[in-house]
């Protein structure tokens, strides 16, 4: 199967002219829509949210991931990287170096073959698809054997930072679940956040967080929306620190 993640949008022709060239070029391939909301031009915190899920596929899976600002740019190469027996395809900006840090083998390759047409501003449609596509066919591109580019090489395991907000308001931090004590809270701009271990533990429109199904660490509400009563954006710092009692509505400040 081919998995798209990227930053295009569910509106516009982005996401359709990508899928009309995997149709036209792996016609028996199932491709799924993993994200297309991923964090816009933001490769680094992409990189942790993409690393996040992709243990829930099989091997062979070809994911196709474009989040991409340098695009047409000598910023970053097309690349390449088997790592745990999947497939990844795209620039090579850092998205794909969490991947590498936590898989057992990987490799990775600079994409050599060029189409007849290749726009500067469309990798994703005109590079990435059709060799995605090649990949799932059993067919290996041109290519180069090579390393990940070294610009992102001091990025944490974790990124103390939120990376996703979804369409109800959580807020998706780069902080794993496995490394986060239950007993601490998290600080978000200015808020003091207690653990629940579901939803329905806290009272309506109460912050908490949680360890969410992808194993990071989550700031939701009840019922309500985190990202607009917390004030909470893509990049912001969050910390973690021991718990000092409160509970219920106590909190950092009013919200």
């Amino acid at each position: 199967m081919i998995v798209l993640f990227t930053d295009f949008g569910w509106q516009g022709p982005y996401v359709g002219q990508m899928k009309a060239v995997l149709a036209q070029h792996a016609p028996a391939q199932p491709v799924i829509d993993l994200m297309h909301d991923a964090p816009v031009f933001r490769p680094r915190a992409a990189a942790y949210l993409l690393a996040s899920l992709v243990t829930g596929f099989p091997v062979e899976t070809v994911f196709l991931a474009v989040v991409d600002p340098g695009v047409g740019s000598q910023q970053r190469r097309p690349c390449v990287m088997h790592a745990d027996g999947r497939w990844f395809v795209g620039p090579d900006n850092g998205l794909f170096n969490l991947i590498a840090r936590q898989a057992t083998t990987y490799e990775i390759w600079e994409i050599d073959w060029r189409p007849d047409c290749l726009s500067d501003s469309f990798h994703g449609r005109d590079l990435f698809a059709p060799v995605a596509a090649m990949l799932a066919g059993g067919e290996l591109p041109p290519m180069t054997s090579t390393n990940l580019a070294d610009r992102p090489a001091d990025w944490p395991p974790e990124l103390a930072e939120i990376i996703y907000l979804d369409q109800f308001g959580n807020a998706m931090s780069g902080l794993l679940g496995t490394q986060t004590d239950p007993a601490a809270e998290l600080k978000v701009n200015h808020h003091r956040i207690p653990y629940a271990r579901v939803f329905a533990e806290v009272p309506q429109a109460t912050p908490f967080w949680y360890v969410n199904s992808n194993g990071l660490v989550e700031i939701a509400m009840n019922q309500a929306n985190a990202a607009q009563r917390l004030g909470l954006e893509i990049g912001m710092a969050v910390s973690r620190s021991q718990a000092s009692g409160l509970s219920g509505g106590a909190f950092g400040r009013d919200f």
